[in-house]
């Protein structure tokens, strides 16, 4: 979309500048998995390397029960599921889940799924029994892609129309403050410019839009919902999941590093936007990378112990030549997760790293042959990851796609350890050949009743349990 289209406050938008030089590669101080998980009673846990599903596990009905270790399933609802859950309480104490349907619109719908497609919104006020209440159907909410989101201060839940690439950036912008179990539309409108990810200003007011393949990052201004706005987009960028620092000032971008500079992270100020300025500038702080970078998907800003930091995921794995290609091949980048000291935004360094057994390249040719590891779509990778809190989070948790839902502790920031693990039964599929997860989606968490929400492709939405008093803390 040109410039022209989008009217004077956009032409006169800077030029970020992103084409680097002496980009930062940071040194990150162990690449090994992180310590395993000691499982408590009632756990079914994995047989061998840390993290896998095993074609002899699949074989011989192991794999059906699912592996638990210091959890339990609570609740589930579905057959299909998407990127982002969500936990929300009401102005009358209704609780809500909120989650998407699909790994790809519309395939759920023709995988004789229970549902068709759309943003499924959840009664939860039993999870053992969730019971759909609403299905939000609305352009971006029939194709959020990565991009539904939440903002707890206003109750607002909004999504952009997305794709693996870019579709038109439709934005839609629901409130849920009153009833949260029957949202209500305040807008669908085409201010995103293009689509794919998107997350809300801790504020409320604005709703970033970036579009990955589509090379572009809109900000959105949604102060009054029912009237959405474009505050400034820029093209010629590579963004694929993002958020903002508690303040609004500071937005953090897993960069892609296609268009000049390298796979990693972004720090941009947009306190010019945050503030309201007319044509503003957002200028660079920094960019960096790691060596074991492979499709960075999102950065999750934390303060421990007072100390600021990123917990940053990044998605499937990249062959030698940085193009996708299965973790099962010899030249794969597994990049995984890890945490990144931003204590000095135009110095951010990678201090740890998140790891699972299978991740690792000397265990490659051991997975050789589970179900899914060799679609360059799935495998053993990482996705996404989300924490309770931003101040003091004390967990993080996340999706490795095979490797279902992992939980670890990161108290300590530098020594970050598993803790506990869900990974959901596995059946056959529906081609009649073995099955296997595909957890994709960010959880949502309940701390007051030690419950993690997440959701699996193949198999829906779950609500799990932490047991054994590993957490809360």
């Amino acid at each position: 979309m040109k410039r022209s289209v989008l009217g004077p406050l956009v032409a006169s938008v800077a030029v970020l500048g992103l084409a680097l030089t002496g980009v930062a590669v940071a040194a990150p101080p162990n690449i090994a998995a992180v310590p395993r998980a000691h499982c408590g009673p009632r756990s079914h846990p994995e047989l061998g390397l840390q993290g896998r599903v095993s074609a002899r596990d699949v074989a011989d009905g192991y794999a059906e029960q699912g592996y638990t270790c210091n959890t339990e399933l609570v609740g589930h609802f579905g057959t299909t599921g998407g990127y982002r859950n969500y936990r929300y309480v009401d102005a009358a104490g209704h609780v809500c889940a909120f989650y998407d349907t699909t790994l790809l619109f519309p395939t759920n719908a023709l995988q004789g799924s229970t549902h068709t497609t759309g943003v499924f919104v959840l009664d939860m006020s039993n999870p053992a029994r969730p019971v759909h209440t609403a299905t939000l159907s609305t352009p971006a909410m029939q194709s959020p892609h990565e991009s539904l989101s939440l903002n707890v201060k206003r109750g607002l839940l909004a999504a952009d129309l997305g794709n693996p690439l870019a579709y038109p950036g439709y934005v839609d912008v629901y409130d849920v403050s009153k009833d949260c179990r029957h949202p209500v539309l305040d807008s669908s409108l085409p201010v995103g410019v293009l689509g794919h990810e998107g997350t809300f200003s801790p504020d409320g007011r604005t709703f970033w839009v970036s579009s990955a393949g589509g090379g572009t990052l809109t900000a959105v201004d949604v102060t009054v919902p029912q009237a959405p706005k474009i505050l400034w987009t820029e093209r010629g960028i590579d963004p694929h999941g993002l958020n903002v620092s508690d303040d609004g000032n500071t937005l953090y971008i897993a960069d892609l590093g296609n268009n000049g500079t390298t796979p990693g992270l972004t720090v941009l100020d947009v306190s010019q936007i945050q503030r309201r300025v007319s044509a503003p500038q957002v200028r660079q702080i920094s960019h960096i990378t790691w060596p074991s970078v492979s499709i960075p998907q999102v950065p999750l800003p934390v303060t421990i112990g007072g100390h600021r930091y990123l917990v940053e995921i990044d998605e499937f794995a990249t062959d030698g030549g940085n193009g996708g290609g299965p973790a099962t091949d010899p030249n794969a980048q597994v990049g995984a997760a890890r945490i990144i000291d931003i204590a000095d935004p135009a110095h951010p360094h990678v201090i740890s790293n998140i790891r699972l057994e299978v991740n690792q390249p000397a265990n490659r040719a051991a997975i050789l042959g589970d179900p899914g590891a060799n679609n360059s779509l799935q495998g053993y990778a990482g996705h996404y990851c989300a924490v309770p809190q931003r101040n003091d989070p004390g967990i993080v948790a996340c999706s490795f796609i095979l490797s279902g839902l992992r939980i670890f502790d990161i108290r300590d920031p530098y020594h970050p350890r598993e803790i506990a693990y869900f990974n959901a039964p596995v059946h056959p599929s529906s081609t009649g050949g073995p099955g296997s997860n595909y957890a994709m989606s960010a959880p949502a968490f309940d701390p007051a009743h030690s419950q993690i929400w997440y959701s699996d492709g193949n198999d829906g939405f779950y609500a799990v349990r932490v047991v054994n008093g590993v957490w809360p803390f």
